[in-house]
C-alpha cells in the first residue's frame, strides 16, 4: 500500500446507529479498492466547539460530516464543517452532514445568522432545514419519513457527482434514513453561496449539493455508506477518499518545499 490517509469523521459516534458502523466500513471498502491504508477517527462535536481544534484538524486529509443530528454540539459541528469549507479540505457530508453543511454556509457565507433546522426547535425565523414533505409509503414501523432505497435520484449532467457514478449515468437508486430536508423556500441559497444542486428526488427535491470551486466538497441527503460493500465500494466514497489522498500528498510535498 503506497498511501496512508487520515479521515476525521465529524459527529458523535453511537454504537446503536447502523449508519455510524456503515461509515467506518465504507471507508475501509474504499481503502481496499484503492489499495491504500485509511485511518479514520470520530471527532465528537463537543471537541470542536471552541475553535481551538484547528491545529488538530490540520492533521487530517479529509472530513466526513456524519449522520446523527441533533448533534451534542450544534456549534461544534458547524465549526468542523466551516474549517473544511474555508480551508478547502476535502469534505463529504451525508444526511446530517448534508443538512449542517447547508446551515453552515447559510450562516457564514450568506449571513443568515439564525439559519437552523426545525429539528432543533430553536424558534428561528429562518428554518432552512424542515421536515420531509413527502414520506415514503409503506415504510417499516417507526422508520424515518425517508428511509430505504429510493430510485430515480436524478443527477445533474456535467456535475462532479455525476462523474463519480459515470458520465452516462442519469439517475441512481440510493438509501435514505432521515426525517428532514432542505426547505425549498431556501433553494436560492445553494446557488447564491456557490453550492449548486446536483441531485434531485422524483418530485424535484434537493438531494445533493457540491462546490465546483473546492478541491472536493459534496454533500448528499442520502447515505452512500449504507449501500457500500467490500465488493462494490460506493463511488462517491471512493472519490472522497481519493481526493483526501491527493490532498494528503500535496500537503506533504508542500511541507518538504518549505
Amino acid at each position: 500500500m503506497s498511501d496512508s490517509v487520515r479521515i476525521g469523521i465529524l459527529g458523535d459516534f453511537n454504537k446503536e446507529f447502523r449508519s455510524h458502523h456503515a461509515t467506518n466500513d465504507a471507508l475501509q471498502h474504499a481503502a481496499h479498492k484503492l489499495d491504500m491504508k485509511v485511518e479514520s477517527e470520530w471527532l465528537p462535536t463537543t471537541s470542536l466547539a471552541s475553535g481551538a481544534g484547528d491545529k488538530k484538524l490540520e492533521g487530517y486529509d479529509g472530513f466526513w460530516g456524519a449522520p446523527g443530528s441533533p448533534y451534542k454540539s450544534f456549534d461544534g459541528m458547524l465549526k468542523g464543517i466551516e474549517f473544511a469549507r474555508r480551508r478547502d479540505w476535502p469534505y463529504l457530508g451525508t444526511c446530517g452532514g448534508f443538512q449542517y453543511a447547508f446551515i453552515e454556509f447559510a450562516r457564514n457565507v450568506l449571513n443568515i445568522a439564525d439559519a437552523d433546522s426545525a429539528e432543533n426547535d430553536s424558534g428561528s425565523k429562518n428554518i432552512v432545514i424542515y421536515p420531509v414533505a413527502c414520506a415514503v409509503p409503506d415504510r417499516k414501523g417507526n422508520a424515518p419519513k425517508l428511509s430505504g432505497a429510493i430510485p430515480e435520484i436524478r443527477l445533474r449532467p456535467g456535475s462532479y457527482l455525476q462523474s463519480f457514478y459515470g458520465k452516462d449515468q442519469e439517475s441512481v437508486t440510493e438509501e435514505f434514513f432521515c426525517n428532514f430536508e432542505i426547505n425549498p423556500d431556501f433553494e436560492w441559497a445553494t446557488m447564491e453561496a456557490g453550492f449548486p444542486v446536483v441531485a434531485r428526488g422524483p418530485q424535484g427535491e434537493i438531494r445533493a449539493i457540491e462546490s465546483p470551486t473546492h478541491r472536493f466538497f459534496v454533500a448528499t441527503l442520502y447515505q452512500p455508506q449504507l449501500s457500500s460493500t467490500e465488493k462494490n465500494p460506493h463511488p462517491v466514497v471512493l472519490a472522497f477518499v481519493q481526493a483526501a489522498a491527493d490532498w494528503g500528498r500535496k500537503k506533504l510535498d508542500d511541507s518538504v518545499l518549505e
